[in-house]
Order: C-alpha cells, then structure tokens, then sequence
C-alpha cells in the first residue's frame, strides 16, 4: 500500500505542474492607444521676417487700426479714473464671458493689449466685430486660434468703447 500512495502521490504532482499554466517573470505591459477622432487644424502665422512663427494673440502689430468707424484715438497720459470705473463695470458685465484678465480664454486677455493692437484697432473690433473678421487679416487670424469663436457684437457705442480701452489701460 505504501507503493500505491507513492504513486498516486507522484502522480498528483506531476499531474498539478503539467497541467497548471506556466508563470513568466514578465508582467504584461497596459497599453493604452489613444485614436485621434478629428484633426485638428492649426494655421501658422509667420512674423514679417518668415523665421518664427507666432500665434495671433502674440503678433504685435502696432500700424493696423482695423476696419471700422474708428479711425484716430488721442490718448492722453494720465489715465481717466471716471473711464476706467465705467470700462471696468462694462467688461465686467459684458466681455467676461470670453475674457479674461491675465489668460487665455475663449477669447484672448485683455492685459497688455497695447503692447501688440493699436487703440483705434481694439475700438473697431469692440464696436465692429464682425466686420473685422470678415476684412482685417489680423482679426481673421484671431478667429481660427481662437478656435472659431466669432467675438459677440455687444453693440456698444464709442464712448462706452471708449471707456473699455480706458480700463484696458490699467492692465498689466
């Protein structure tokens, strides 16, 4: 009997380590492939010199004053408190949708605008949106980086456009 149990013993294991799935050392790796549903398409913008390329919020483009009823702004050096209270409340309640102050957003931020737009260009495009898209090349650029988000007419007159510049003034 003792032969027996050897056997059946013996058996059993070698009948557990042929049948039993082999362990590799290797874990197997988790990858994950993401699939691209839609291109994306993305315009390059080249500076006057053809050697960098910028997008259209960093263009700076201190000539063009855009399409539209305003043609010369005469800015003075001090900075009207009374304006840039009206400019703030109005940007508060109408561009901060798509605005805002310091980043990027649906729309570009505001600070430093003077740094790369002329005054007269930023009026024309507050108060005539749609027809900068359509004639200015700069505001047409804006458009695509902009990932096709036309900005809103919000059909404001001069002086409140006016006073919006005022108050883009005091953004650093």
């Amino acid at each position: 009997m003792d032969l027996i149990n050897k056997i059946v013993l013996l058996t059993g294991i070698v009948l557990i380590f042929s049948c039993g799935e082999t362990q590799n050392d290797e874990k197997e790796k988790f990858s994950y492939k993401r699939k691209q549903t839609s291109s994306v398409i993305k315009e390059e913008v080249k500076t006057e010199d053809n050697k960098s390329q910028l997008p259209a919020s960093k263009i700076i483009d201190l000539t063009n004053k855009g399409v539209g009823p305003i043609s010369s702004i005469a800015l003075s050096n001090k900075i009207d408190a009374n304006m840039v209270s009206n400019g703030a409340e109005l940007f508060k309640k109408l561009c901060t949708a798509c605005h805002k102050i310091g980043k990027k957003f649906i729309g570009p931020a505001p600070n430093n605008i003077f740094d790369r737009r002329t005054p007269e260009w930023v009026m024309n495009m507050i108060i005539n949106p749609e027809e900068m898209v359509k004639k200015d090349p700069l505001a047409k650029q804006l458009l695509i980086e902009f990932n096709g988000a036309p900005m809103a007419n919000q059909n404001l007159d001069e002086d409140q456009a006016r006073a919006i510049v005022e108050y883009f003034r005091t953004l650093n």
